[in-house]
């Protein structure tokens, strides 16, 4: 992938200025993305007595001594000299040498493309924006008309590379996945999925599609001179689009797309049989991006607003609603509802979430800017409205597509809370980790709840490293379980719960900074297990051990994504029986978005958020009320 970016990019840099170049080739600089790139260390392959050792203390908090010691058994036969561990450590250290990161394939395809749930609610994150302060259609084309100028100015970046470098730490950080959210597109298979990027061909797209009223619209983006259509000529060709999508009993085509991906891999083949169809689901995914103009929904109180707003980002309430006005596979769909509601649902597989606030934050601002200059009108070309041909086969999968849809929104439970007592200002005050003090507290609500302690998967970034993704950070420690046990224990003094809680947060805090070094357990654990499966070697049994098991059952699976807007993202649980928890804290406040399936008796969204909100209370309380409490 990055020798073909290598390619196009060295091509457009050797063009020579003319009238029919788009302005950035005129500015691009060949080869300084792929410096950047060339220049980041390459993910390593952690020592593989060092994970095992790290495996099974993180054990310790969620599973009972007696499976412990059965792990352990089967650990030490694992790490037998010149046993099966050390065979497949050497497979992945031959596999890190020679390629660019020995993670990013086998983490997309396992991750993503093979995994068969649909991408509503089991995979896509939904960012809900603040609300606007429209409430009609002209207000709902207004708003969108700046949304995609703020878009194509953050592309204009990318495009010419002068995107600023991100850092953590002082480190620069792999910035590939900024280059795989534009013009890309998630395809169905029929046992396993594909990405393709547009953004790397030879002739880029200049489109986007616009959906309203279930309606699929090419608009294109830009002057025959390659400089971005104005607000004022989009605000144009979206009401041409608004009024030509009046009638509202078209096949909402785009809920094909929610399903079971194998379901929709032989629906998709179905599908593109006919010519047309073909040409028109193309344009879709060719597109830079796709903006769903929906309909109002039913009026909440402003209590329950934010909530109703984060089902509205992740499925579009249902087949009565907005479920139809999407293109679930377009890695990323902005959302405008005609009652000021705003977001975005992005498809995962591409990137993360930080890249994708970083975008959000761009287009925020680029949104608040002052009207521009009224530019002259130049008659545009109506944009093309797609045609689809539905066959009664289409039409029994676009019914089956509704009825499963509409049983994933009645089993989608979503809580967002903005917590005000406090916001990261007062971890900081205290010397403490804002994200350690909040995924402690995260600890203590599950612990109330359940009394029990269970796996905790926090997103860690690998971006320090060349195409670097995620590792998990692992909340849950015996330092965590004993501050949980300690802090409603009447036995103990505040003095001892503050040291406690201290102790957790640094453990969390060292497991961060590990996570992030390319030193966590989890991906070398599946690497490991990658390995044997390319050996075609028989699955080591520490692989099939229960213990591994409850290890890989994230019942807690929570993100930090902290952006300068004041929004949260939110994304469903990744077990039946668990939470998804994304939060971004501000300064002042902090944004969760809490959700649960309602098919579970055990979970309850509303229920975890308020214990949430008491624990970090009680939390800030002790650490207020105990003398010598700073740290």
């Amino acid at each position: 992938m990055l020798g073909l970016l290598a390619r196009t990019m060295g091509k457009a840099s050797l063009v020579k200025p003319s009238a029919l170049v788009k302005p950035v080739s005129v500015t691009k600089i060949a080869g300084r993305y792929l410096a950047h790139q060339e220049g980041l260390p390459k993910l390593p392959v952690p020592p593989l007595r060092q994970t095992c050792e790290r495996y099974l203390a993180m054990l310790e908090p969620v599973i009972s001594e007696e499976e412990l010691s059965h792990t352990r058994q089967l650990m030490s036969e694992f790490l037998r000299s010149g046993g099966v561990g050390e065979r497949l450590q050497k497979g992945l250290e031959r596999r890190a040498r020679k390629t660019e990161n020995w993670l990013s394939d086998w983490w997309l395809q396992t991750a993503y493309l093979e995994f068969r749930m649909p991408v509503v609610v089991y995979s896509s994150p939904g960012v809900v924006l603040p609300k606007q302060e429209f409430h009609d259609r002209q207000g709902q084309i207004r708003f969108a008309a700046k949304l995609i100028a703020g878009v194509l100015d953050f592309k204009t970046m990318i495009d010419n590379e002068t995107l600023p470098v991100e850092y953590l730490g002082g480190q620069p950080l792999c910035m590939n996945q900024y280059y795989q959210v534009l013009s890309s597109c998630r395809i169905p298979g029929p046992k396993r999925d594909t990405v393709v990027n547009h953004a790397l061909g030879k002739r880029p797209p200049t489109h986007i599609t616009v959906v309203h009223n279930f309606q699929f619209f090419v608009l294109d983006v830009y002057n025959s001179d390659g400089t971005p259509l104005t607000v004022d000529q989009l605000y144009m060709q979206l009401e041409k689009i608004w009024n030509s999508s009046l009638q509202t009993n078209k096949e909402p085509i785009g809920i094909l797309t929610s399903q079971h991906r194998n379901t929709w891999g032989k629906a998709y083949n179905n599908l593109i049989k006919d010519k047309t169809n073909k040409e028109s689901v193309r344009a879709i995914q060719k597109s830079i991006f796709t903006v769903c103009l929906d309909a109002p929904m039913p009026r909440v109180s402003d209590d329950l607003y934010r909530s109703r707003a984060a089902v509205q980002m992740l499925h579009g309430g249902g087949s009565r609603w907005n479920s139809g006005n999407r293109w679930f596979d377009k890695t990323l769909q902005f959302i405008i509802g005609e009652d000021g509601t705003c977001g975005l649902i992005y498809e995962h597989a591409p990137a993360e979430g930080p890249p994708i606030v970083s975008l959000v934050d761009h287009v925020v601002e680029y949104t608040k800017k002052s009207e521009m200059v009224r530019s002259p009108m130049v008659p545009l070309p109506m944009p093309q409205k797609l045609r689809f041909n539905i066959t009664p086969e289409i039409k029994k999968d676009i019914e089956k597509a509704k009825q499963n849809m509409n049983i994933m929104v009645h089993d989608l439970d979503v809580k967002v809370i903005v917590f005000t007592h406090f916001g990261k200002n007062f971890p900081k005050s205290q010397k403490m980790s804002p994200d350690a003090f909040i995924q402690m507290a995260l600890q203590l609500a599950y612990f109330r709840m359940y009394q029990t302690c269970c796996s905790t998967y926090e997103s860690a970034s690998l971006r320090m490293f060349r195409l670097g993704r995620t590792d998990t950070i692992r909340s849950a420690s015996i330092d965590s379980l004993n501050f949980v046990r300690g802090m409603d224990d009447p036995t103990k003094q505040n003095t001892e719960k503050v040291a406690l809680l201290g102790k957790a947060v640094q453990a969390h805090r060292a497991y961060t900074d590990m996570a992030i070094r390319g030193q966590a357990i989890d991906r070398h654990l599946l690497g490991l297990k990658m390995q044997a499966i390319e050996d075609l070697a028989s699955m080591p049994e520490i692989f099939m051990d229960t213990a591994y098991a409850v290890a890989m059952h994230y019942n807690l699976s929570t993100s930090q994504v902290p952006a300068k807007t004041d929004c949260v993202m939110c994304f469903g649980p990744v077990v039946p029986d668990g939470y998804g928890v994304c939060y971004n804290p501000m300064e002042e406040h902090i944004n969760f978005a809490v959700s649960a399936f309602n098919s579970c008796e055990e979970t309850d969204a509303a229920r975890l958020a308020q214990a949430l909100h008491d624990a970090l209370v009680d939390m800030r309380d002790l650490l207020e009320q105990t003398p010598k409490a700073k740290l």
